[in-house]
C-alpha cells in the first residue's frame, strides 16, 4: 500500500469529505464522533462518513438507529488489528476522504495508519483520555505518525497537558471540550432538587476506567449512618466488571438499594428526576455523562483526575473528591442528602456551567473551523 496522488477531479471538489473512525464500543468517542458526523451532514458544502470498529459491545439497532437518522456508517471488522486496517483502507480508497479524523486509542493508531497507505491528504487525531495505554512501542508509533498528523485534538485542557508529558509537539495539539445536546434538558423541566428523589445516579459503562465499586462501598458507609438513598447504575460495558459490582452489591447487603439499568436511552430524565449524580472514576478526557449530570441540574459529585478536575470547581459547581477514597466519597454525598440548600447551589451552579460551556453547537463550531482550516 503506497500514498496515491489525488486526482485533479478530487482537488477540484467544492465539498469537503470528511471520515470518522471510531470504537464500535458505543463510548463517549463514540458520541462524539456521531454527534461531528451528524453535524458535518448538516453543512452545506461538506460530507461525513461515521465508521465503526466492531466491539462484542456493538449493538446492530443502535446502528441501525444511526443510518435511520440519515447518518452514513460503515461498521468495520474488529477481531484484529490488521483487518481493520485492511478494511478502513480499501473504504478510504473507494471513499476518497479529504480529512480522516481518528478518535480514541487504540482506533487513532489504525485510522491514521490505514489513511497514510490510502493517502488521504489530511489526518487528525482525536484524544478521548488523559491516562492511555502507551508504551514504548505505541509512543514510537505515535511519534511516527505525528509526523504526518495535520491537528491532534484534546477533549480537554487535562489532555493537552498529558500528552504534552508524554512528548507530544505542543504546537500539534489544539484543546476542545466535548459538548453535549442542551436540548436534551431544557431548563423548563429541569426541577429543583427538593421536588426530585433524593437519590444517586452513575451513568458510566462497566470497564477497569469507572469506580463503580468505591461508589458502592461509599453507599454501604452511608448505611451505616444512617442515609440509604437508592443509587442506580446506567451503562452497558463488559460483563464481568458489572458481575463484580453485583457480587460487591450482594456482599454488602444493598439489594434494595441498588439497581442495574443496563444502557439507558432515557437518561436526560432519569438525571432530572434525581438529586444527585456521581463519577467516580479513575481516569477521564472530557467526561460527557458527567456534563449531563451538570445540565439535569443535579448536585454533582467527581473523583479528582484530570479532565473532571476542568469540568468542576469543588464547592462551586460539584464536589471533587479523591481517586478511589471511599471515606470522602461518602462524605461528600452526606453532605449533599443532608444539606439540601447546598445541593441546590451546586447543581444551579452546575447547570450554569454545561450551558455556557458545553453545549454542542460550540464544540461542533470549533472542530468545523478546524476542518475547514486543514
Amino acid at each position: 500500500m503506497t500514498d496515491r496522488p489525488r486526482s485533479a477531479s478530487t482537488t477540484a471538489r467544492s465539498e469537503q469529505r470528511i471520515l470518522h473512525f471510531v470504537t464500535g464500543g458505543f463510548s463517549g468517542a463514540t458520541q462524539v464522533a456521531v454527534d461531528l458526523a451528524w453535524a458535518g451532514a448538516q453543512q452545506q458544502g461538506m460530507q461525513t462518513l461515521l465508521v465503526l470498529r466492531r466491539k462484542r459491545t456493538t449493538d446492530a439497532a443502535r446502528v441501525q438507529a444511526l443510518r435511520a437518522r440519515g447518518l452514513q456508517v460503515e461498521v468495520l471488522p474488529g477481531w484484529s488489528h490488521l483487518a481493520t486496517l485492511w478494511a478502513l483502507w480499501r473504504q478510504c480508497r473507494a471513499w476518497r476522504p479529504d480529512v480522516l479524523v481518528a478518535h480514541g486509542f487504540p482506533e487513532h493508531f489504525l485510522g491514521r495508519q490505514a489513511g497514510v497507505w490510502a493517502g488521504v491528504a489530511r489526518l487528525v487525531q482525536v484524544e478521548h483520555n488523559s491516562r492511555e495505554r502507551y508504551g514504548v512501542w505505541s509512543l514510537w508509533r505515535a511519534r511516527r505518525l505525528e509526523a504526518r498528523t495535520a491537528r491532534v485534538i484534546a477533549v480537554s485542557e487535562g489532555v493537552r497537558e498529558s500528552l504534552i508529558a508524554r512528548g507530544f509537539s505542543a504546537g500539534l495539539i489544539q484543546a476542545v471540550p466535548n459538548g453535549i445536546d442542551l436540548d436534551r434538558f431544557p431548563a423548563e423541566q429541569v426541577l429543583p432538587l427538593e421536588s426530585r428523589v433524593p437519590g444517586i445516579v452513575m451513568s458510566a459503562r462497566f470497564s477497569r476506567q469507572k469506580d463503580h465499586l468505591s461508589l458502592i462501598r461509599a453507599l454501604a458507609e452511608l448505611k451505616g449512618r444512617g442515609l440509604r438513598p437508592p443509587l442506580f447504575f446506567a451503562g452497558a460495558g463488559k460483563d464481568s466488571y458489572r458481575r463484580e459490582a453485583e457480587a460487591e452489591v450482594v456482599r454488602l447487603g444493598l439489594q434494595g438499594q441498588v439497581q442495574f439499568l443496563g444502557h439507558h436511552a432515557a437518561m436526560p430524565q432519569l438525571l432530572m428526576s434525581h438529586a444527585i449524580c456521581v463519577l467516580a472514576t479513575h481516569y477521564e478526557g472530557m467526561p460527557l455523562a458527567l456534563v449531563e449530570g451538570m445540565a439535569a441540574g443535579c448536585a454533582c459529585v467527581a473523583s479528582a483526575v484530570p479532565g473532571v478536575q476542568g469540568v468542576i470547581d469543588s464547592g462551586r459547581n460539584g464536589l471533587l473528591v479523591p481517586e478511589g477514597d471511599v471515606s470522602a466519597l461518602a462524605d461528600a454525598l452526606q453532605r449533599l442528602l443532608v444539606e439540601p440548600e447546598f445541593a441546590q447551589a451546586l447543581g444551579s451552579a452546575a447547570r450554569l456551567r454545561a450551558v455556557q460551556e458545553h453545549g454542542l453547537p460550540l464544540m461542533r463550531a470549533r472542530y468545523e473551523e478546524i476542518f475547514r482550516s486543514l
